[in-house]
């Protein structure tokens, strides 16, 4: 047993839980919208981003800690930007409407985000970090620095930057 309690069946891939987190965060603006409170945006983005990092796999928390700004971003956009269709000023519509509902979202962003990382510290994201940089430097493929007598830079040719002169010069008459 896992200190979450029973362990789940369900284990999602790093793609199948940001789509979770998106859609639940699509679905807090619709309710949002209906029930005329704000306040269930954030939280139902905190909620779906908690519960798509409880059900990814461990191997794949590093892909999902980095990516809860850029869902609740895309989920603001498509909202703002539907909002924004029917408005004499697109531009000007959706440019007020992101300012603020990424302002206002702001706070239950930054809660989500520590969230999402305190959940996946917990779960494992040391040793996946641990793994990267492992691979990162098996892998790297970085050229050794040249040691030797040959220059650092390859040397221009004789006469490079002198003007050349074609043909053959004019008689003065």
């Amino acid at each position: 047993m896992s200190e979450y309690g029973r362990r789940s069946a369900i284990r999602l891939t790093a793609r199948g839980a940001i789509a979770l987190a998106l859609l639940s965060t699509l679905l807090g603006y619709a309710l949002a919208s209906a029930l005329d409170l704000p306040i269930l945006v954030g939280a139902v983005f905190v909620l779906g981003a908690l519960l798509a990092t409880l059900l990814v796999n461990p191997r794949e928390l590093l892909t999902l800690v980095v990516t809860p700004p850029l869902i609740f971003f895309c989920a603001t956009l498509a909202v703002e930007i539907a909002r924004a269709l029917g408005a004499p000023s697109f531009v000007q519509s959706l440019g007020f409407g992101l300012y603020t509902s990424l302002s206002a979202g702001a706070p239950w962003l930054f809660a989500g985000s520590a969230l999402v990382l305190a959940v996946a510290w917990k779960r494992g994201l040391p040793a996946n970090v641990r793994e990267l940089r492992e691979d990162l430097r098996t892998t790297a493929d970085v050229p050794k620095p040249r040691r030797g007598t040959e220059p650092a830079f390859a040397p221009e040719p004789e006469g490079y930057f002198e003007p050349r002169v074609y043909g053959s010069p004019r008689r003065e008459e």
